[in-house]
């Protein structure tokens, strides 16, 4: 095949990319191609970020990508906003390594906070090229023209104009100032200043998403339909004890099945086959003989005292950590033994799985020398990066392309498919398709860590607050990194032999509260098998966060009624940050609290009610979140009837869309608080389906989500795809105490812990 550089791809497919927005090209199947040159596009051009089209469309070039949040749509409103169209002109491509530069991927809520920063700079800077261009061609000063709807036209006499698609073919010429930084860093700009706030016509507005009929009608390019010509289909093949590998295999125990091969690689071993249910077929079928592992894991049972027991390996003074201080826990503990009374508590988390709908797919087409790879990751770039040294192939020879996939926060197991079938394609020379199955994506992907949080706080003879003290101990939320820029942060990287990173990090508050004598510090211990381990832990929606704000916010009730206050009266009085007083205050008056009169409980029929709040700040948001809940004690079900979501993410770009990630966030936060939990036993993981590994059914759905949106047009846009689900843990288990007289410390909140607090 020829190969062809990014503007002769464009120029080829640009109208498929114009036709199906999202995601790229959908439905073109690119093969590699030995002589291709698969290096991103420079930041410093504008016509990396933008391009016109014949029918003048705009593409917006977005190097991150989106997990079913409605980010191209934000993005198109905001490029729109700056070229003075309407949003339906600009279509969004995401997440092509040859497409799009890096700007990280998706993380830490990012992509509007600072994703869109570029794009906004690129438009602004092509709005004054475009004006300054059509205006010479008008042979008129630029001060004398107007712009809009994509026509550039004289003041005085608007029938004489000249469309944007007739000033430049395609490429709008232009450099930007780049700060030379790749991933979340990057930043540009150019000479013309965006438009101010107060002028935006199309920012702010619930323009639809652009995605869904995409995705309803499946035009948009879903990984699992990636065909390759000449695919073949492969599975892993896993051990049914955490640690062995592979020391025999018996390869006529799959000769029977049509076209099944073995590849067997250091420690990872694969089946291929033609056809995909006879690959699914060899995998049961192959005969392995395993290692014998010494026993390193504690069972469920044992979790949280081993987490006690385990010598910390780091903390957040400590080993590779960055973002906290240093603590000295002695004046704190000096100041609580002084206290007139200490009021303690501990929460425990216990590992979560991502469990996508779908698990891990990749497809991969090796060649000598250059591999194109098809992924659903959040962070297609760094996949780039990291599948290029487990090749051994520079980074520009390799490209990887973004298409939908199951949904993803955080670091999940989208990564590893697609590094395993790269492994495969290129020892047996052929394009590959890997899909995990469903044990597969819940018992080996990363975890989100398990933890034990410690807090004590000390009380005065006036019951004023002396002293606060939190600690949070687990395992590593970078135990897997948050990128998967090498090989080693893979299962099949550490397979192959390439050594883990050794980096530690967890969590400690950072909401404005105000106590005397205060030290927040977390320490991380090892985890319980260094190689290749079912129980990694990495990085999960809100990583680390969801631990701790759920100890701090319940500890927070504690120490309020403790105090003989409301416990939204006692964070009014205690929180420095105007934004979070706001957000508290919205809430509540939506949901009828008046501070300083507690809620009160009730039965009927049978069934306890109660009202709880909470609070988060993060990635440039806040918001407050008062949960109603319903507690059968003859069930033990908890029912989250009624949310309140206040949220403040600075200025809001669509109110409709940012409705929907509000919902989906309070139901990814009942669903890990009270039903999600990974089981497993002394040889491995026992959650391996939606039965032994239950998330949140319709039937516990809220009844109501009320969201009030705190829009502040003055500040800059925040994250708002991690900061609700932060705050409904605590909130709930701060009503099911308001409603029970009871107090659960460890989430998941199952019927069976919920029947057992209620007899004690």
């Amino acid at each position: 095949m020829t190969a062809l550089t990014r503007r002769e791809f464009l120029k080829v497919s640009g109208s498929v990319a114009a036709a199906t927005g999202t995601g790229g090209i959908a439905g073109l199947a690119q093969a590699a191609d030995s002589s291709a040159a698969y290096a991103s596009p420079p930041p410093e051009a504008l016509s990396t970020w933008l391009q016109i089209q014949p029918d003048g469309q705009v593409l917006a070039f977005f190097g991150k990508m989106d997990v079913g949040l409605g980010l191209d749509t934000a993005i198109a409103q905001i490029v729109a906003e700056e070229l003075n169209l309407p949003a339906e002109r600009v279509q969004v491509v995401m997440g092509d390594t040859l497409l799009t530069p890096n700007q990280g991927g998706a993380s830490a809520s990012s992509s509007i906070r600072w994703g869109a920063q570029a794009l906004r700079n690129a438009a602004a800077e092509a709005r004054g090229a475009l004006i300054a261009e059509g205006a010479r061609r008008l042979g008129v000063a630029p001060a004398d023209v107007l712009f809009h709807d994509g026509i550039v036209m004289v003041a005085n006499n608007p029938s004489q104009g000249i469309r944007i698609e007739h000033i430049f073919d395609k490429n709008v010429p232009g450099k930007l100032e780049w700060n030379k930084q790749q991933g979340n860093g990057m930043r540009v700009k150019g000479s013309e200043a965006p438009k101010p706030v107060a002028g935006y016509r199309v920012v702010g507005q619930p323009v639809a998403r652009k995605d869904m009929h995409g995705k309803i009608v499946d035009t948009s390019g879903y990984l699992t339909n990636v065909r390759l010509p000449g695919m073949v289909h492969a599975r892993t093949v896993r051990p049914a004890v955490a640690g062995a590998v592979p020391v025999r295999v018996d390869e006529s125990s799959i000769k029977s099945i049509p076209g099944a091969r073995v590849v067997w690689k250091k420690d990872f071993l694969a089946v291929v086959a033609p056809q995909e249910w006879h690959a699914i077929k060899a995998a049961q079928a192959l005969k392995v003989e395993w290692s014998t592992p010494p026993q390193a894991l504690t069972g469920n049972d044992g979790l949280h005292a081993h987490i006690r027991q385990a010598p910390a390996v780091a903390s957040n003074g400590g080993n590779a950590t960055r973002g906290k201080k240093a603590y000295d826990p002695k004046p704190t503990l000096a100041a609580l033994a002084a206290s007139a009374r200490v009021v303690e508590a501990e929460y425990e988390t216990p590992f979560q799985s991502h469990a996508r709908m779908a698990p891990s797919i990749g497809v991969a087409d090796v060649r000598e020398d250059s591999a194109v790879i098809y992924v659903d990751s959040q962070k297609p770039h760094f996949v780039r990066d990291g599948i290029a040294l487990l090749l051994g192939y520079p980074a520009d020879k390799v490209r990887v392309i973004w298409r939908h996939g199951a949904g993803s926060y955080g670091r999940s197991d989208a990564d590893e498919a697609a590094f395993e079938a790269a492994v495969i394609s290129k020892e047996i020379g052929k394009p590959v398709r890997v899909q995990w199955m469903r044990d597969e994506g819940i018992a080996w992907d990363p975890k989100a860590p398990a933890s034990v949080l410690t807090l004590k706080a000390g009380l005065d003879a006036d019951n004023k607050v002396s002293a606060y003290f939190f600690r949070a101990k687990g395992f590593s939320g970078w135990d897997v990194k948050f990128l998967p820029d090498t090989p080693e942060q893979t299962l099949v990287g550490m397979q192959l032999g390439h050594k883990k990173w050794d980096a530690h990090n967890f969590d400690t508050p950072d909401e404005s509260y105000r106590f005397p004598n205060t030290v927040a510090y977390w320490e991380t211990i090892a985890p319980f098998i260094e190689k290749a381990s079912p129980l990694r832990s990495a990085h999960m929606r809100a990583p680390q966060e969801l631990q701790t704000r759920f100890a701090n916010e319940s500890f927070i009730d504690e120490l309020a009624l403790a105090a003989g206050q409301d416990p939204l009266q006692f964070r009014l009085a205690h929180l420095e940050d105007p934004r979070e007083i706001d957000v508290l205050k919205a809430a509540a008056k939506q949901a009828g609290w008046t501070p300083g009169q507690a809620p009160q409980p009730s039965r009927q029929d049978g069934k306890l009610a109660g009202r709880g709040i909470s609070l988060y700040s993060g990635y440039d948001s806040h918001v407050a979140v008062i949960a109603d809940v319903e507690v059968d004690p003859q069930s033990g079900r908890i029912w989250v009837k009624h949310v309140t979501v206040a949220h403040d993410c600075g200025l809001v770009i669509n109110p409709k869309t940012l409705h929907n990630v509000i919902e989906g966030s309070v139901v990814m936060g009942i669903s890990r608080v009270l039903f999600e939990e990974v089981q497993f036993d002394k040889n491995g993981v026992t959650s391996v389906d939606w039965a032994t590994y239950p998330i949140l059914d319709i039937k516990d759905a809220p009844q109501k989500i009320d969201v009030v949106l705190v829009n502040r047009p003055d500040k800059p846009a925040g994250g708002a795809g991690e900061p609700t689900h932060v705050a409904i843990p605590a909130a709930v288990a701060n009503a099911f105490a308001n409603a029970t007289g009871r107090r659960l410390r460890r989430y998941p909140m199952t019927a069976e812990r919920v029947k057992e607090v209620l007899k004690a």
